[in-house]
């Protein structure tokens, strides 16, 4: 029978960070989301190599103090939980602690941070996990993180690494969503130093999402907005005239959180039944938001994965708030209102209108107005009455 020994720190360590990082955009999301919940206002992204060699993360947010530093290094040491409890009612994107330490065991890192206010910055290096010592440091406030050499130490990992060019789109692809679920936040990509992405965090999601996915999907976008009981659907949706061949452009997120959800995915597509060509989908950009005990988003160390107490709730809120959209976009539009739609004509105008009305064909574009009425007896020079106006007059 073969010896039950516990593994050593390192390997544990190794082990865990599987389930965090697993190629530089996880490394990506994970450093974001601190950002996010640091109450930063503008995130600035570089990376070199695909973000194996090279990634920086610089946010203004609330920075730490030198004593910090290491405690966040350490597995389950947060600032956003404090019992068990909270667990029921989570309002950041990170919770687990578990973000900071998986990075560092497979990279060297390097961390400056500063707080508001304060004097001067802090330092600290970390490789393969260990730390070394808090320096005093100049930097901006907010903090700053280099990651290095991802997956040095465990080179099994680097055979499963895609191209340089697919990791980089795959960090892009992070940076996009987590501009698309803050729109009040700027986020700034740098590219092997080409700018790639900038948002202007002005809070307007289709300001991001211009900026984010370009000029041609923003204008094929309409808004919806609309609530059911305790939940929230607001967003654009494509115009079915603007089905896209996959799914990619279909992105939810539930209370600032991007989630990969069959639910809302059902619910959308429902929406759009008998509307789109065959082979085509919808796309979209819709915020779900709801009491946060009523979703749980404790079931992946990833966080894309949520579980909804009510899912029949969520799924009714989508629905219906995007067919009402979709119903309202195609039923015909009522007349205008005009105070004039009857008018006072003399019997010279209303000659010439009859006249020229007489020479539309029946069933020509655009249809004959409604028709002046013709009188046996024609009305005598400078004489008036009244006849509708012509439609588009």
């Amino acid at each position: 029978m073969p010896e039950i020994r516990q593994l050593d720190r390192h390997t544990a360590e190794l082990i865990a960070a599987g389930e965090v990082v697993e190629r530089p955009a996880s490394v990506a999301k994970e450093l974001l989301e601190n950002a996010i919940d640091a109450g930063a206002s503008a995130v600035v992204v570089e990376l070199e190599n695909g973000g194996l060699t090279y990634l920086r993360i610089t946010d203004n947010g609330c920075g730490m103090t030198p004593e910090q530093l290491p405690v966040a290094f350490l597995r389950h040491a947060t600032s956003k939980l404090r019992t068990a409890e909270d667990l029921a009612a989570i309002g950041t994107l990170g919770f687990r602690g578990e973000a900071l330490a998986a990075i560092s065991a497979v990279s060297r890192v390097d961390i400056y941070s500063r707080t508001p206010g304060g004097l001067e910055g802090a330092m600290l290096h970390l490789e393969g996990g260990v730390p070394g010592a808090v320096e005093a440091a100049g930097c901006p406030e907010g903090t700053t993180i280099c990651v290095r050499d991802l997956f040095y130490n465990t080179p099994a990992r680097m055979k499963f690494m895609k191209k340089d060019t697919a990791e980089a789109t795959a960090v892009a692809n992070v940076v996009t969503h987590l501009a698309l679920s803050h729109p009040d936040i700027s986020f700034k990509l740098l590219r092997d130093g080409q700018e790639t992405l900038h948002t202007p965090g002005d809070g307007q999601l289709l300001s991001a999402v211009y900026a984010a996915l370009g000029r041609d999907f923003a204008k094929s976008l309409m808004p919806i907005h609309g609530a059911g009981g305790d939940v929230t659907a607001q967003g654009f949706i494509t115009v079915p005239l603007a089905g896209h061949g996959t799914r990619a452009r279909q992105i939810f997120f539930v209370n600032g959180r991007l989630v990969k959800s069959q639910l809302l995915q059902a619910a959308l597509e429902e929406a759009y039944r008998n509307r789109l060509l065959k082979g085509k989908y919808p796309g979209c950009v819709i915020h779900v938001t709801m009491p946060r005990d009523m979703v749980d988003v404790n079931v992946h160390p990833a966080k894309t994965v949520v579980k909804f107490a009510a899912e029949k709730a969520v799924f009714d809120a989508v629905y219906y708030t995007v067919k009402d959209a979709l119903d309202a976009e195609n039923r015909p539009a009522a007349p205008a209102q005009r105070q004039d739609f009857y008018r006072t004509m003399t019997a010279e105008e209303y000659r010439a209108a009859a006249a020229e009305q007489a020479k539309k064909p029946l069933g020509s574009y655009g249809g004959r107005s409604a028709a002046l009425p013709l009188h046996d007896v024609a009305p005598t020079p400078g004489q008036t009455f009244t006849a509708p106006a012509p439609q588009g007059g």
